[in-house]
């Protein structure tokens, strides 16, 4: 079977052009994950390499499946030199290998949590998983194995996060797009909620 990762890493050189950094994360008992940074007209994008390279495993199966089941990376998108964002990639890393280490599979709509800032000064400490397809097209893989598909992550505020627990994923997406939220703003401000 192929390796999927430089199959991985030539679909986001296609869509992202040549990453101009890259760090390398491993956890204890994970694969090694690596988060390349994009630069283009002000936005840095950091995305994972390594999630993919096994499928995501339902947290109730008995064995997991080496070959069948959702593979994705994830792709964070933030306006360029108004933060220290380049020190999200070891939290990048962590929810990259929390499919591996806490046997959860990331989907749409999911909240992500790493339980501390994103980077420093950051007023975000969890992302939501928002749907793929728009930045990094679906890299399809040969049978039987699925598709890997990059995931967006929209950085949440604790209180932005705690009202999509109860409201849903989708009602805090049309409420940031209602107030006409700059997502990519890397100190912005909590919505307003109310």
């Amino acid at each position: 079977m192929a390796d999927v990762l430089p199959l991985v890493e030539a679909r986001l050189r296609t869509a992202l052009g040549e990453p101009d950094a890259r760090a390398a994360v491993t956890f204890l008992g994970t694969d090694r994950i690596e988060v390349l940074r994009f630069q283009e007209g002000g936005i840095a994008r950091y995305a994972t390499l390594g999630m993919s390279a096994q499928p995501m495993t339902e947290p109730t199966a008995a064995v997991a499946d080496p070959v069948k089941g959702p593979r994705a990376e994830l792709v964070l998108s933030v306006r360029a030199g108004l933060a220290e964002t380049d020190k999200v990639l070891r939290p990048l890393a962590v929810l990259a290998a929390s499919p591996q280490v806490e046997g959860l599979i990331v989907a749409p709509g999911a909240s992500l949590d790493v339980g501390e800032p994103l980077w420093p000064g950051a007023p975000f400490t969890s992302v939501l998983v928002a749907e793929p397809g728009g930045l990094v097209e679906d890299l399809e893989l040969d049978e039987p194995l699925d598709p890997v598909r990059f995931l967006p992550l929209l950085p949440m505020t604790p209180n932005e996060a705690a009202w999509k627990r109860v409201h849903g994923a989708q009602a805090l997406q049309e409420r940031w797009l209602n107030q006409g939220t700059d997502l990519r703003d890397p100190s912005r401000k909590s919505v307003p909620l109310e």
